[in-house]
């Protein structure tokens, strides 16, 4: 398959696949899946084709060489690592919408989701980045709107015109490298020398924090996370906010490295704050899923920490912290919503005993929450602790106040399943049914299995942060 065709055909296909089967819904999440599968090995195969050093080259499309105006596809270690998880969550993502209403619609959507996702982790077109960026909103827009929660439209609005406006930062700063270099390629623009670095730094990082997104732009993520199917819940932290993340490795460390160790200090002070301020708001909450939503954000500070390093060692434990989160909080969200589905409320005080009514669920809600707040031999603990080291031999000692957020998170987490999974048995669950079909278990069992696999064999994650950042194993 050409490259250009996993990016664009998702787009065409998602119609088609709706009309074909709107009348016949039993076979769309068929076709999702089996296309997800399809992308994932892709993915992989690029992996294994992947040079030990810089990037593989997918070639150049729907070129316009009066604009230099190409569509460059080319792949790195990061990439290909965003593309696996994408892929990997796509595919999970149909097991646990399994019985969705209107699947001719929901499952379309899914698909036109995954071509210009895959697009932003695919090109170094920074034009065509922003262009893919924007398309990722149209899909997730309607898949919050229509299968959302009682305030569905309030939230898919306010994710669109947050994110929407914040990218239009991003855009400006482009544009101005535009300007300056006379390029949309971010590896010719590497070579050119920057007049107002600062201003385009700021701009881009602007729109990269609103989609991590980072304490004070945070505000957006938990309305969606609360209104979102809880399957849609798993693409915005698992594949949306890491958007965010790569953008700030891609284009700042890497496109500007000297500018953003000038403001290295800035990102360690809203990591930081994002990472307490959101532990803290997690502790003081009831509400289920607004809680692992701002757990969420709190890990996403651990991130820019991370990121501000500009080590290899801190850029490593930034991209396994990246995947372990899409991992580890995937299924508190699944399960979250479950727990709600079934017990129509979302109070963890009115919940208690779930452990004895559904066993299968608590254990794995509590094996990941035990990952989300560091415990050894989960992705958690090898996440957490590579962030903390790296951060220390950056910065000196006063960082490991970043170690306060994993006593937060075994705050939150311990304190939610006393609540809700431990206790007494409210009136609510003794009248719930807790039946969970094998779709549901198939998919939280695949959550469970690479928590604690990667957890104690996390090598794989890290030779791809090798081939990743190999060109920051001397800075310092």
């Amino acid at each position: 398959m050409v490259a250009v065709d996993i990016i664009f055909a998702p787009i065409f296909l998602s119609v088609l696949v709706y009309y074909l089967t709107k009348n016949a819904q039993e076979y769309t999440k068929y076709i999702a899946l089996a296309w997800f599968v399809v992308e994932f090995i892709i993915a992989f195969s690029w992996y294994k084709s992947l040079p030990q050093v810089g990037f593989l080259e997918l070639g150049n499309y729907l070129s316009v060489p009066q604009f230099g105006f190409d569509l460059t596809l080319r792949i790195d270690a990061l990439s290909v690592a965003m593309l696996l998880l994408t892929s990997a969550l796509l595919i999970l993502v149909v097991f646990t919408s399994w019985e969705e209403k209107n699947q001719a619609a929901y499952f379309s959507l899914l698909i036109a989701f995954s071509g210009p996702i895959f697009g932003v982790f695919m090109t170094t077109n920074v034009l065509w980045f922003f262009i893919f960026w924007e398309l990722t909103l149209v899909p997730m827009y309607f898949l919050v709107g229509i299968w959302g929660s009682e305030k569905r439209i309030y939230a898919a609005v306010k994710f669109f015109l947050f994110t929407h406006v914040f990218a239009m930062f991003m855009f400006i700063g482009f544009f101005l490298l535009f300007k300056e270099t006379g390029y949309w390629d971010l590896t010719l623009i590497k070579e050119a020398a920057l007049t107002t670095p600062a201003l385009i730094w700021w701009l881009m990082f602007l729109g990269f924090a609103a989609k991590l997104p980072v304490f004070p732009f945070h505000t957006w993520l938990p309305v969606a996370h609360v209104e979102a199917p809880s399957s849609i819940s798993v693409l915005l932290a698992g594949v949306l906010l890491k958007m965010g993340a790569y953008g700030l490795i891609r284009f700042t460390v890497e496109l500007m490295p000297e500018t953003t160790a000038h403001f290295a200090i800035y990102m360690v002070i809203i990591g930081l704050a994002t990472t307490l301020f959101a532990g803290m708001l997690a502790i003081y909450e009831r509400h289920i899923k607004r809680m692992v939503a701002y757990s969420s954000i709190s890990h996403m500070g651990l991130v820019v920490v991370a990121i501000s390093t500009m080590t290899y060692d801190g850029l490593s434990a930034a991209l396994y912290e990246m995947i372990g989160h899409a991992l580890v909080i995937s299924p508190l969200f699944l399960i979250a919503g479950w727990l709600h589905h079934k017990t129509h409320t979302w109070y963890m005080d009115e919940m208690g005993g779930i452990m004895k009514y559904a066993p299968y669920a608590s254990a794995i809600f509590i094996l990941a929450g035990m990952a989300a707040l560091g415990l050894p031999g989960t992705m958690g603990f090898v996440g957490e602790l590579t962030i903390i080291v790296s951060s220390i031999k950056a910065y000196g000692w006063w960082i490991a106040v970043i170690a306060l957020g994993s006593l937060i998170s075994a705050g939150y987490i311990i304190w939610a399943v006393r609540r809700a999974i431990h206790g007494e048995a409210s009136e609510i669950v003794l009248k719930s049914n807790f039946k969970m079909s094998f779709a549901e278990k198939f998919a939280l069992a695949i959550f469970a299995v690479l928590i604690i696999y990667f957890g104690v064999q996390p090598q794989a994650i890290f030779d791809l942060a090798n081939q990743a950042f190999a060109m920051f194993g001397g800075m310092q």
